[in-house]
């Protein structure tokens, strides 16, 4: 079992940035995708961002230019940063480490963009 813990929500006004962060219990970023969803209020969970092992990545059209995903080998980390929020990016955040086998999630992070 692997456990995986997003931080780096907070509140933030629009046009501002975030940085999320996730951290497994085992070093699992190089073995498998991994990928950022949100769900905000009223919303249903929906794909923000993903990377593979090879260190492709892929982003949501509402997100593209804006977000940007990585890993951080060193800090056995998959960061989300976040830039030029806007409020309709309040939601929580969850991080997904999944393969056809496994699919661990973590328990979000929440972001809220207001003035």
């Amino acid at each position: 079992q692997v456990q995986l813990v997003e931080s780096g929500g907070d509140l933030v006004q629009p046009g501002g940035s975030l940085r999320l962060s996730c951290a497994a219990s085992r070093n699992i970023f190089p073995l498998y995708p991994i990928a950022w969803y949100r769900q905000g209020p009223g919303k249903q969970r929906e794909l923000v961002a993903t990377i593979t092992p090879g260190g492709i990545t892929n982003y949501a059209d509402s997100v593209k230019g804006r977000f940007t995903i990585s890993r951080d080998n060193a800090r056995n980390s998959v960061d989300l940063q976040m830039d030029s929020l806007k409020p309709e990016d309040t939601a929580v955040y969850y991080c997904n480490a999944r393969n056809s086998v496994v699919n661990y999630w973590g328990q979000g992070t929440q972001v809220t963009v207001s003035s």
